[in-house]
């Protein structure tokens, strides 16, 4: 049985830019990318840990999802937040608070550049 994550973007190129390497990262995973335009709560049922990803704080595209955080118990799911910004981090943050996610450390990069490695790292540290 394989393990399943998804990584739930507002769309912006900065944060999408960010999910490809973390989904690299995810090796021996199923990793689905969902616009949060596009996500259906259904999603994140199957998913072992799953993470946010924002530009800015509060994107239109994440009503819905936030909506859904407000309502739903995930105490038994690890979560990450990732952004080039640490308001939108703080955002991430704030609207996981509901649902008792097990929130990791967050990944901010400031000026939307990584290192592969250090995502590598980052993964690393959230599934132990």
């Amino acid at each position: 049985m394989s393990r399943k994550a998804i990584i739930i973007t507002d769309g912006a190129k900065s944060t999408e830019s960010l999910a490809k390497p973390i989904k690299q990262a995810l090796a021996g995973f199923s990793v689905n990318i969902y616009a949060a335009d596009k996500f259906a709560g259904n999603d994140l049922f199957p998913a072992d840990i799953f993470f946010l990803g924002a530009e800015k704080p509060n994107p239109p595209s994440f009503s819905y999802v936030e909506e859904m955080l407000a309502h739903i118990n995930l105490a038994s799911r690890k979560c990450a937040v990732f952004s080039t910004s640490q308001k939108a981090l703080n955002y991430l943050g704030s609207i996981l608070k509901d649902s008792e996610a097990a929130q990791g450390d967050t990944l901010l990069s400031l000026d939307g550049g990584y290192q592969q490695a250090d995502i590598d790292k980052w993964v690393k540290g959230l599934l132990k």
